[in-house]
């Protein structure tokens, strides 16, 4: 039967309309029954996401995402669009007016950045030393660039030497380099490389997705043409907002001196510029619908490392990843990252266990433990153990629980003789 008000009106006055034909009603017109999954609530587990993200979102930060939802275009949207701005410009350490969060997740930020900086048969150079070169290499390929690659092992980084040598022989418009490769637990050394890009004429773009927040970082003094990162990881907030921001004296050159027209309108910067009120004109012209609460969601997250202090977290994430290596070692394991400074805070690589299946373990600890950690990803694939201590999780007392879910799988996961 019919509520006798359903929102729509009463039963009375939806049949006084002739909007109601109860036959109709018993008799229904769709072929695809309401799914039974869907009547039933869904409550989510509760976990110790100690993986390589996304990591655990704190109860402050759930609460903002849970704030009564406005308008897009409304002025406290904007006010708070503007926060998220000059959060991002901190985490960044930018004074970039080009500043935004893309509403997507970090792949999403990566393809804008490509997107804007390159157009088809001009030449991109990536460093692949984990998935993420993989990745962007293939995005470049996608919208007809030229796309070249210098590559190296898993766990490793490249010198200077050897960027300025490819630059100066591929002559790329566009380098892309990685600053935490989540898939190998490595931090890439960025101090000057911004200087050879610039020689070269090239754009410098920077992925610190797996770092911002975790790892020292200095996007105008280390000359990084274009930032991005991701909410999901150091941050807290939940996935699907990625800051990114672009140098004025070289990426806006570029971008406004286009031939072409990116190859996606959802993240042209010249709309999104507009969108987030970057481009200096009055009125803002309406380009998508921001996802309202992640918005809310990760203005919260950058209010809390501003409250913290950038340099107090790059401190504890250093403190508490060299806490998990010691433990680490001294149960017999090894670390992936054989280089002590190039070890990522925030992502911890341990080589898989010889003689145990990594699957095993990554099963039992969450089966056991609610605890997840990952393998490996990429060119780490059944090579690695992947810890990720992030933000609020970046503990000793994570740390702790870690390696004795580790002992733990260690004891009772089965191990082969071979």
């Amino acid at each position: 039967s019919i509520p006798r008000d359903n929102g729509l009106g009463t039963r009375e006055e939806l049949e006084g309309g002739g909007l109601v034909c109860l036959p109709a009603l018993a008799m229904s017109s769709v072929s695809v029954p309401p799914p039974k999954c869907l009547q039933k609530t869904f409550v989510a587990p509760r976990r110790h996401m100690f993986g390589p993200g996304p990591s655990n979102v704190p109860p402050r930060i759930l609460a903002a995402g849970a704030e009564p939802v406005i308008g897009h275009m409304h002025p406290e949207m904007l006010e708070i669009m503007s926060d998220i701005k000059s959060g991002i410009q901190y985490a960044f350490q930018t004074e970039n007016n080009m500043t935004i969060a893309v509403s997507g997740t970090g792949h999403t930020a990566m393809e804008c950045a490509i997107f804007n900086a390159v157009e088809p048969g001009e030449g991109v150079l990536t460093a692949v030393n984990g998935i993420w070169g993989e990745r962007a290499a293939e995005m470049a390929e996608r919208i007809g660039a030229k796309v070249n690659s210098i590559v190296t092992t898993a766990g490793g980084y490249f010198t200077s030497e050897e960027i300025d040598q490819a630059l100066a022989k591929h002559k790329p418009v566009l380098f892309f380099l990685t600053h935490g490769e989540s898939s190998t637990g490595v931090v890439h050394p960025l101090d000057g490389i911004g200087d050879i890009c610039h020689k070269h004429n090239c754009l410098f773009l920077v992925d610190c997705v797996a770092s911002m927040g975790g790892a020292p970082l200095y996007m105008d003094k280390q000359g990084i043409d274009i930032l991005y990162s991701g909410s999901q990881k150091v941050l807290n907030a939940p996935p699907g907002t990625a800051p990114i921001s672009f140098s004025e004296r070289h990426f806006l050159m570029k971008v406004f001196n286009r031939k072409t027209k990116p190859v996606s309108f959802f993240l042209d910067m010249t709309w999104l510029a507009n969108y987030w009120g970057c481009d200096g004109k009055p009125a803002r012209i309406y380009h998508h619908t921001a996802p309202v609460s992640a918005f809310y969601a990760l203005r919260e997250s950058l209010a809390i490392l501003a409250e913290q202090g950038l340099e107090n977290s790059w401190q504890r994430h250093r403190e508490v990843a060299e806490y998990l290596h010691e433990g680490v070692e001294n149960m017999g394991l090894k670390l992936f990252v054989k280089d002590k400074n190039a070890r990522l805070p925030t992502v911890t690589t341990i080589v898989a266990p010889p003689g145990y299946d990594w699957k095993e373990i990554t099963s039992y600890i969450m089966k056991n433990h609610n605890l997840e950690i990952s393998g490996g990803l990429g060119p780490s694939v059944g090579q690695v153990l992947r810890v990720g201590l992030m933000g609020g999780n970046s503990s000793k007392a994570s740390v702790d629980m870690v390696l004795e879910a580790l002992r733990d799988a260690l004891r009772y996961c089965h191990k082969s003789k071979v």
